[in-house]
């Protein structure tokens, strides 16, 4: 160690005025341009001067003599000759490094001092820049577009408009894109949804999981459904990712994500069908009530939609619909030479459809392209020379086509309907037993069928063949009874075997697809069948069913309604006559109808249409998940991609001034959060592995 120690004489060096000691340490000297402490070691005043002639102190040195007075920019109140703020609010950059804003107030010194009076707010970036640069945040994220794309946007917008004045202090680079996104717009997002759902009286949650193939973990999405200016809302919440998915391991994280909500207000879970939410559903009834005093969780069963998509898909399989319908696609897909062939051959450019092997159901227009493209097909594979490929010209084919085409014609309008935000489980249970009869009706005894309510239905013994009709009376679609005719006329080898083995096929195959369905049937749950008391249409045809329906509601939700104002609508209002499930909210209607003269009422109603009729809200927030998956993208941030992307509507979105606050108040620069959050996670990544 050196034997030299600071002097205090050497501040009074003209050429030394930028040195200082150092607290506690007269072995080293302060620089306070470079600010940074450096040894004096053996070297004494010679250590000064080489510190002096290092070319960061050089650099630093020449940037303070050019960096004009703080007082520049303060203008006094009342002074004339200055250009008024357009906005007493100031917005700094949240993103920009030292070095960068250095050199850019420079610059804007240099242009600008010989044209106008200058003040702190003309620098740092007025409100409207501030939300100029938030909504081209919002573009690029609900466009999907990179944040290295928004790399000197600044200076392209500058260029594109000289005269703007929000173009001058345009800064939205990719650091900054990201900083808003994850430290601004997203938390504020969260925040106020979890205001909303904890101001509503009551809400659903809904969850699933799939596979997040970039952070090679699994995806479990929450959505909630709440009330929300008199209407219904469903809305994306938050995601955890996760290994193993157990129903402990399903417990962990769902609570991690509704720690902020205030679960005694919970009414429901929306689930679909595993074993393992069906666990878990048990666990959090059990907690639930613990912790609130009894109260039970109500259960409307899981996805009625999954239900219909997996029974239809079984009847099918067997038959291998699915390669069949993937080998006429793959057989011309990215061939051009054999598409060629076939275009001159057949004198058609239509070809096969590909087909979804997630959604059998969503394969109707993919059979009703390859009926239409069968003819062609045929004399394409006849025509082959080699006679390489099998000739697919055996008859049961068309008639599958057809059949297919029928059964899928019957479930495509429920499905579709149902494929909505709307509060329709009122109407779930008459629908969904119109669809049952629809089916049992092609191939049960009519006399069994005589007078059935929705609950004998879905436990009827499907599978007992003494209740099916004869093989030649099966109903198996219009046609399919038309194809059999015309295969039947043309060639004399499809023989009546035939013909009867495929009609037995048929039958086997519906009542495998409606026991499916009769297991996990909504209607086996009797909120479910009692919620049809809240149809306008029932409510016109049979008000006393309805009125007792209410009564078994009330009666499973511990409420204690006065009749009187428990009386449903009057059969003879014209509303309710006129009501129309298509185009009218059912949320709407009733609000309107019985908020003001029954409050009791209604406060009871608002539970009953938050509850779910499916997952379609969940299983439409997986597609934005694809989208907004990109190379090493962050679990954090994929949260808040999401959110922007489903709780914004462009360009309807109107930004908040306590949002903007928010990133103008000192302790919510967006930078700031950013590098207190990279602390704290290096910090606990640190203490993970033990480090200390």
């Amino acid at each position: 160690m050196g034997k030299c120690r600071y002097s205090p004489l050497w501040q009074k060096n003209p050429n030394y005025n930028w040195v200082g000691p150092v607290p506690g340490n007269d072995r080293e000297a302060y620089c306070r341009i470079c600010r940074k402490a450096f040894k004096l070691a053996t070297m004494g005043l010679t250590a000064l001067d080489s510190h002096m002639r290092s070319n960061k102190h050089a650099v630093m040195s020449k940037c303070r003599q050019q960096q004009g007075p703080i007082g520049q920019f303060c203008v006094p109140s009342g002074s004339s000759g200055v250009t008024p703020a357009t906005d007493s609010t100031v917005a700094a950059s949240a993103t920009t490094t030292a070095a960068t804003t250095s050199t850019a107030v420079v610059n804007r010194l240099a242009s600008t001092s010989h044209q106008q009076p200058m003040n702190l707010q003309s620098f740092c970036g007025s409100t409207p820049t501030l939300r100029s640069e938030v909504i081209w945040v919002l573009k690029t994220v609900t466009d999907h577009h990179s944040y290295t794309s928004n790399v000197d946007i600044g200076d392209v917008f500058k260029t594109m408009f000289p005269d703007s004045q929000i173009a001058s202090t345009f800064t939205c680079g990719k650091d900054k894109t990201s900083y808003i996104v994850k430290f601004g717009l997203a938390p504020f997002i969260t925040t106020k949804l979890t205001e909303q759902i904890n101001k509503s009286p009551c809400f659903t949650v809904m969850f699933d999981e799939s596979l997040n193939k970039t952070t090679k973990n699994k995806q479990l999405d929450l959505h909630i459904r709440f009330w929300e200016n008199d209407m219904v809302q469903s809305r994306y919440f938050g995601s955890e990712f996760m290994g193993h998915s157990k129903a402990e391991d399903l417990m962990k994280h769902f609570k991690e994500c509704v720690r902020n909500l205030n679960m005694r207000q919970m009414l429901s879970v929306s689930m679909d069908g595993p074993s393992v939410n069906w666990r878990f559903f048990e666990m959090l009834q059990q907690e639930h009530a613990e912790q609130f005093a009894g109260a039970q969780l109500v259960m409307v069963g899981s996805c009625g939609l999954h239900t219909l998509h997996n029974a239809f898909k079984l009847r099918f399989v067997n038959w291998q619909m699915d390669k069949f319908l993937r080998s006429l696609h793959t057989i011309f897909h990215n061939v051009p030479a054999r598409r060629e062939d076939f275009s001159k051959l057949t004198e058609s450019d239509d070809f096969a459809l590909p087909f979804c092997g997630h959604r059998w159901i969503e394969n109707l227009p993919v059979a009703e392209r390859a009926y239409t493209i069968w003819p062609s097909i045929k004399k394409y594979v006849d025509s082959v020379e080699k006679k390489q490929l099998p000739n697919p010209g055996t008859p049961p084919y068309s008639c599958k086509l057809q059949f297919f085409m029928a059964i899928s014609r019957t479930f495509t309008p429920f499905l579709t309907k149902y494929q909505t935000d709307a509060p329709v489980l009122p109407f779930l249970g008459n629908d969904l037993a119109e669809l049952i009869m629809s089916l049992l009706r092609r191939f049960i005894k009519k006399e069994l069928l005589t007078d059935l309510t929705p609950l004998q239905m879905v436990r009827l013994p499907v599978t007992d063949k003494q209740s099916w009709v004869h093989a030649k009376a099966v109903d198996i679609g219009i046609g399919a009874e038309a194809v059999i005719k015309e295969l039947q006329r043309q060639c004399r080898s499809v023989g009546e075997l035939t013909i009867l083995q495929f009609r037995q096929d048929c039958i086997e195959g519906l009542s495998k697809s409606l026991k499916k369905i009769q297991e996990k049937s909504p209607l086996c749950f009797p909120a479910v069948r009692q919620l049809s008391c809240l149809n306008p249409a029932m409510m016109k045809s049979h008000p006393e069913r309805c009125q007792e329906k209410m009564r078994c509601l009330v009666r499973k939700f511990y409420r204690i309604i006065s009749w009187q104002e428990a009386m449903l609508l009057a059969a003879t209002n014209e509303d309710v006559i006129n009501f129309n499930p298509a185009s009218d909210r059912l949320d709407t209607f009733l609000h309107s109808h019985t908020s003001q003269m029954y409050p009791e009422l209604w406060a009871f109603c608002q539970k009953l249409l938050v509850l779910s009729h499916g997952q379609a809200t969940v299983e439409r927030g997986f597609s934005i998940n694809k989208q907004v998956e990109v190379c090493n993208i962050q679990e954090d941030t994929v949260v808040c991609v999401i959110l922007l992307c489903t709780m914004v509507e462009w360009p309807k979105f109107q930004l908040h001034r306590s949002f903007l606050q928010q990133l103008q108040g000192p302790g919510a620069n967006t930078g700031s959060i950013s590098r207190v959050q990279k602390r704290r996670q290096k910090k606990k990544h640190k203490d993970k592995k033990g480090w200390r």
